[in-house]
């Protein structure tokens, strides 16, 4: 692996000066060259303070962090051959577009006519052609971004760690630069670490996710299986919207099992964790896994809440006493299904994942 966190922990004083607080616990990271992985959690799951360890702004408390066979633990941030982009973009002011993207090759002391072509080939690349000599406070947002964007890369690092650098943006443009960063990425093959607390940014970026809580690690795995086969409650319910059903393993079949779940049955993949008859289990429904229909279906249905949101349309649906949110985008349903209407609920047993 290109780059490695072994089993690292950061531990800070706790404020007021008595005993200690634990960021980040024993987190284990292998990152291929050339990957683009994100680190994604809520507020104070240790997302950022695991990238400032990477980059060299805080430094372990225990663990190693590997880059191309080499220890960095103890290398200060400007030898370890990485670049940040900053979620404030840190632009300065005073210097032009030209003379921000070119600023870290001239405290390098490069050669003129060499600083020259780099700036111009990250000119092209991040499409900020003509508009070198333009002030910092004469850029939109994402222009903005895009001059961080190409500061980094000029460098030429070997690893590209990136805070948050959407989130002053506004949604559309947020998408617009989600787009641009990853093909950007992909065309030069860098090696990338991206922290968010966005799960649709991370879902449409990354080749991997690491998903975080509370300093630890609680899955790492590609975008599809983070949502699709969750290792923990956490996970399942961080990613996207999520129905827990309890259920009960009735029989164990060739593929898969049957479960009792929400007064009736139901057959559901085999999950990664073995069962056995007469355990308990809970099931992961996502919402868009449930079928409404005014025929009966396999469960029998309330709506208690309904709303039209264009693309879709959102229900809150009770089933045997558990209100399961339900969300439907199919263009050719024209009928909206008003509170206290009796529905007829299928649900999309292979879409459904046991959690271990």
């Amino acid at each position: 692996m290109y780059l490695r966190l072994e089993n690292i922990y950061k531990v800070f004083p706790a404020r007021g000066g008595s005993g200690e607080v634990t960021a980040v616990h024993d987190v284990s990271v292998s990152i291929e060259k050339g990957e683009f992985v994100t680190l994604l959690g809520p507020s104070g799951c240790g997302k950022t303070t695991t990238l400032r360890l990477i980059a060299g702004f805080e430094f372990p408390s225990r663990g190693r962090i590997v880059l191309d066979g080499l220890e960095i633990n103890e290398l200060p941030p400007n030898r370890r051959d990485m670049a940040m982009v900053f979620q404030s973009y840190a632009i300065f002011p005073h210097l032009n577009v030209y003379e921000n993207i070119a600023y870290g090759l001239k405290i390098r002391k490069l050669p003129a006519d060499q600083i020259k072509r780099q700036v111009a080939r990250v000119l092209e690349l991040t499409e900020l052609g003509g508009l070198e000599k333009r002030a910092p406070n004469q850029l939109s947002g994402g222009q903005q971004q895009r001059v961080a964007l190409a500061r980094a890369l000029v460098m030429e690092p070997k690893v590209l760690l990136m805070d948050e650098p959407l989130s002053n943006l506004d949604a559309k443009l947020r998408e617009q630069m989600r787009t641009e960063i990853r093909e950007i990425q992909q065309r030069l093959g860098i090696t990338s670490v991206y922290v968010t607390h966005d799960q649709v940014e991370a879902m449409s970026l990354s080749d991997r996710i690491v998903v975080m809580n509370l300093g630890k690690v609680e899955q790492i795995d590609a975008p599809q299986d983070v949502y699709r086969k969750p290792k923990t409650a956490f996970v399942a319910n961080f990613i996207g919207r999520t129905n827990f059903v309890p259920a009960t393993v009735a029989a164990l079949e060739d593929d898969g099992l049957r479960v009792e779940a929400l007064a009736g049955a139901l057959a559901v993949p085999q999950p990664e964790t073995p069962r056995r008859a007469g355990e308990s289990a809970t099931l992961v429904v996502r919402p868009d896994a449930i079928r409404l229909t005014q025929q009966a279906g396999q469960f029998a249905g309330v709506v208690k809440r309904s709303t039209y949101l264009g693309s879709q349309v959102e229900y809150e649906v009770e089933v045997a006493g558990q209100v399961l949110i339900v969300v439907e985008s199919d263009p050719r349903h024209v009928i909206v299904f008003p509170p206290n209407t009796q529905v007829g609920v299928n649900v999309l047993a292979e879409a459904v994942y046991v959690l271990p």
